[in-house]
């Protein structure tokens, strides 16, 4: 599974960051960090990038099919 951030989107509220910690994390900025951008996530961390993805208020996450 390859999550996609669209950066234009994404605001920072770091729920992602909750839901996937190993995936998905906020610098002191606010800057959202992806692990595994453009990289599979590996198949023990995918429930909580799903979970992510499904979260995100602003639809700034995808699960590239």
């Amino acid at each position: 599974m390859i999550v996609d951030v669209d950066w234009d989107r994404c605001e920072g509220h770091g729920i992602c960051a909750e839901q996937a910690p190993e995936v998905f994390s906020l610098d002191d900025e606010g800057e959202l960090h992806h692990a595994y951008d453009g990289a599979d996530v590996p198949d023990e961390l995918v429930p909580g990038a799903r979970s992510a993805v499904s979260v995100c208020p602003v639809a700034a996450l995808r699960e590239r099919a």
